[in-house]
C-alpha cells in the first residue's frame, strides 16, 4: 500500500488552500506539520489537519525528520531565505509563485537546489488551467501558423480586496504587482510563444488606490469584511487599506522574446471584472480566449480576411477541469504534478527556469516602469543551472529524496 508523504507547510494565509488541496489522508498525502507566525492562523491550521502540529518556527518544519516535503506558502520576500533552507535540508519543497522577488533571489533558490541534488517545485498553477492547455495545444496543432505576437489584458476586479489591504501593497514585500501578479500570465506568454523574454519597457501608475485615505493603522488587522464577492465597488468605497501602498495599481508593459516575437501585457486594479484575455497572432490566424473558466471558449479566426466578423472560424468550449478546487480545477492538478515529483522524479509542465524568467521579466519591467519608461534587458541565467533543470533535475549521488511508493517515505536525508 502506498505510505502517505508527511506534508510540512510554511505559511497558512491566503494560500493555505493549496496546503488543503495537499492533505490526502491515505490517498497519497498527509499534512503532519505547520508553522505560521499568526496564532489564529495556527488554530485554523489545527482545525484543517487533525493531529498535525502548528508552530510560530519555520527551522521546526523544516528540520523535522518526520516531514517529507514542504510547502513555501508564505508571503513572496520570505520565499528565497525558507526555500534555500529547505532545500538544504534535503526535503523537496513547493514554493508558491513567484519564486522569489527579485532575480538574484531566484538564481539562488536555482544554485542551491542544484547543488544539494533536491527537488524544486514552483506552483505556477495556470499551466495547469483548461483554458491555458487549450489555447497551447491549439497553437501547437498549427491553427494559426507560427506565433508571432501575444497581447495580454488583465482585468483585476477584486484588487481592491486582495491586493490592496495587506502585504501585497508594499514594495519591500512584492517588488511591485508587475512582477507579483503579472508572473502567472507572463509564464503563460513565454509557454504560449515558445520563448523567454530579453527586452521589456513598461509605464504604470498608482492611479486609484493612492488617493484613497481609508487606510488601518500600522499593525492593525484588517476587518473581517475585508472581502465580499459582490461588495466594495465601486473602488473607491474601499476601506481598511494598508497602511503603506507604493506599487502601482495599473500597469502597461511591451516585451521583446527571443526568436522576434512581440508582446504586450496590461493589468488593472480597479475594473469591475475579474478575468485574463489572450489575443495570440500567428502567420496564418488568431486565437482569443473569451472567459478563462469553465464556460469559457477559445475563437479562433484563420480561414479567410474579412472585416469585424464576430462569429469565428472555429470555437472550442472549455472543458471542466477533472474534480474541483482552486483556479478552475487548476490547484489539485498542480499538486497531484508536486506529489508524483517528489516520489519519482521527472518531467514537470511547470519549471523552476521558467519561473525564474517570468521574475526576471517582471523585475526588470518595475524597474523600467520606475525609471520613466526606459527599456531593460532581462539578464540570462546561467546556462549550466539550466541545462540541470532542463535535464529534470536529475538524481544525483547524496540526493535524498523521498522513495518511490513501492519503497514506502524516508526523511528526506
Amino acid at each position: 500500500m502506498t505510505t502517505d508523504l508527511r506534508i510540512g507547510v510554511l505559511g497558512y494565509g491566503l494560500r493555505g488552500s493549496i496546503a488543503r488541496t495537499a492533505h490526502r489522508p491515505g490517498r497519497g498525502a498527509t499534512v503532519t506539520a505547520v508553522a505560521d507566525p499568526d496564532p489564529r492562523a495556527r488554530a485554523e491550521a489545527a482545525a484543517a489537519f487533525p493531529g498535525a502540529y502548528a508552530t510560530p518556527d519555520p527551522a521546526t518544519v523544516i528540520e523535522d525528520p518526520d516531514v517529507d516535503a514542504v510547502l513555501v506558502l508564505t508571503p513572496d520576500h520570505t520565499h528565497t531565505d525558507l526555500a534555500c533552507r529547505t532545500l538544504i535540508a534535503r526535503k523537496p519543497v513547493f514554493v508558491e509563485k513567484p519564486l522569489a522577488i527579485t532575480v538574484d533571489g531566484c538564481d539562488e533558490i536555482l544554485r542551491t537546489a542544484r547543488a544539494t541534488g533536491t527537488r524544486l517545485y514552483v506552483g505556477h498553477n495556470m499551466r495547469h488551467m483548461p483554458v491555458v492547455r487549450m489555447m497551447r495545444e491549439l497553437i501547437a496543432a498549427g491553427a494559426i501558423g507560427r506565433v508571432r505576437t501575444v497581447w495580454v489584458r488583465h482585468f483585476v476586479g477584486y484588487g481592491g480586496d486582495w491586493y490592496f489591504k495587506d502585504w501585497h501593497a508594499e514594495r519591500r514585500h512584492t517588488t511591485g504587482l508587475l512582477l507579483q501578479k503579472a508572473a502567472h500570465d507572463i509564464d503563460v506568454l513565454h509557454w504560449l510563444a515558445g520563448a523567454y523574454t530579453d527586452d521589456v519597457q513598461a509605464m504604470g501608475d498608482l492611479l486609484v488606490y493612492g488617493d484613497n485615505p481609508h487606510r488601518r493603522a500600522p499593525g492593525e488587522p484588517k476587518t473581517d469584511d475585508w472581502y465580499t464577492e459582490d461588495g466594495h465597488w465601486p473602488p473607491h468605497t474601499q476601506r481598511g487599506l494598508n497602511p503603506v501602498i507604493d506599487v502601482e495599481d495599473v500597469s502597461l508593459l511591451n516585451l521583446r522574446l527571443a526568436g522576434g516575437v512581440l508582446a504586450a501585457y496590461q493589468q488593472c486594479h480597479f475594473t469591475p471584472d475579474y478575468w485574463r484575455n489572450y489575443t495570440v497572432i500567428g502567420d496564418a490566424g488568431r486565437l482569443e480566449n473569451f472567459g478563462d473558466g469553465p464556460g469559457a471558449e477559445v475563437r479562433v479566426w484563420n480561414a479567410r480576411r474579412s472585416g469585424y466578423r464576430a462569429a469565428p472560424d472555429a470555437s472550442y468550449a472549455v472543458p471542466d477541469a477533472e474534480g474541483t478546487g482552486g483556479h478552475g480545477g487548476a490547484d489539485p492538478l498542480l499538486i497531484d504534478e508536486f506529489l508524483r515529483f517528489v516520489r519519482h522524479g521527472g518531467a514537470t509542465d511547470t519549471s523552476p527556469v521558467a519561473a525564474r524568467m517570468a521574475v526576471a521579466a517582471g523585475c526588470m519591467a518595475t524597474e523600467s516602469l520606475r525609471d520613466g519608461g526606459t527599456p531593460r534587458r532581462v539578464p540570462p541565467l546561467d546556462p549550466a543551472v539550466a541545462a540541470y533543470f532542463d535535464q529534470g533535475q536529475g538524481p544525483g549521488e547524496g540526493q535524498g529524496q523521498v522513495q518511490d511508493q513501492d519503497q514506502g517515505t524516508s526523511g528526506g536525508r
